[in-house]
């Protein structure tokens, strides 16, 4: 840790009752002991749902509201309090998005600006919000309107000013056993004995929950403002995939569909030129500062033209370690 207090800090994370807000708050709940942690989303019944693994007794941290981020209102009497906001609410299903635009732009684009409204005139410490590696040159609404987001918090430090609330995000690709995620619906069409399958060319950056998670906190303990932070993980052929979760099944090839990708790219070339370097991860800087924040520190700069992409990725799962990753989804 680096100096940043979760004991004495009031979480709150937007969208909680998803696959990250669950995970989240266990390992908030278990390793970390905030003083208060805070769920937000829209949908009542997953929020009961949750309660009876995460009960919120008087005298608890946990706390449960019923909002909706295109809210600013119900956002910014939320945020009263609240050190550290987790933004992890999105319309995320790509068709939904194709067949809905407006609905993921009030949510993904105006619903990140309430936030950082919200975070803002209430003053929050620190906002940190999830992206994704379809927000790197963009093949489909989703993907664009998280771009949007991303830009909005990056640039959100600006709006804030000296003293004002730090905003950053992470950046990263599939994650494992994640809703929506291919995995659940390999396992059932295993059943069938038919796996239908886009592209067989196709691959995927990969991670668990449990390192998204870690990689969040991480970067609420570090950020200056303005980064967007990615890991270093590997990637997977989706071929691969099909054989370490359903060997010897038919594969019935259905054509890639619209807005999807052969390879996904998690940094492209144009952002090179302001990408660091560390261990475990890369720091994308903001494309302008103007809020004052020091240069980052410790990083390397990566070469020109530099790009990362789960097509060219050296770091790779093995079939066998696809299949441990997937035991008990």
């Amino acid at each position: 840790m680096t100096g940043f207090d979760w004991t004495n800090a009031s979480v709150l994370v937007t969208g909680g009752t998803g696959s990250f807000g669950q995970k989240f708050v266990d390992v908030m709940l278990n390793k970390y002991h905030p003083r208060r942690l805070a769920v937000l989303s829209r949908d009542e019944l997953k929020q009961s749902e949750m309660r009876e693994r995460f009960p919120s007794p008087l005298g608890g941290p946990m706390r449960y509201f019923l909002g909706d981020v295109r809210d600013y209102d119900r956002l910014r009497r939320a945020f009263q309090g609240v050190d550290v906001v987790i933004h992890a609410a999105a319309m995320k299903q790509v068709p939904a998005a194709e067949a809905d635009p407006f609905e993921a732009v009030q949510t993904n684009i105006m619903g990140s600006k309430n936030v950082i409204d919200a975070a803002i005139d209430v003053g929050v410490q620190r906002v940190v919000a999830l992206s994704t590696d379809k927000a790197v040159g963009p093949a489909n609404l989703y993907g664009a309107t998280k771009l949007v987001a991303e830009k909005l918090f990056t640039q959100g430090n600006t709006y804030s000013g000296p003293g004002g609330p730090l905003f950053a995000c992470t950046r990263y690709g599939n994650v494992i056993g994640s809703r929506g995620s291919v995995i659940p619906v390999f396992l059932r069409q295993r059943e069938t004995g038919t796996l239908t399958v886009t592209d067989e060319r196709m691959t995927r950056f990969w991670l668990s929950l449990e390192q998204s998670v870690q990689l969040v906190i991480s970067t609420v303990e570090q950020m200056l403002g303005g980064e967007v932070i990615v890991p270093k993980i590997p990637s997977m052929r989706l071929m691969d995939l099909v054989e370490a979760i359903a060997p010897g099944c038919v594969i019935e090839v259905t054509g890639i569909r619209p807005g999807e990708k052969i390879h996904e790219i998690l940094i492209s070339s144009d952002e090179a030129s302001r990408t660091l370097e560390f261990e475990d991860h890369y720091l994308i800087q903001p494309s302008f500062r103007t809020w004052g924040v020091n240069p980052w520190a410790g990083g390397k700069a990566v070469a020109d033209g530099f790009q990362y992409d789960s097509g060219s990725n050296l770091q790779s799962l093995s079939r066998e370690e696809l299949a441990q990753s997937v035991e008990g989804i």
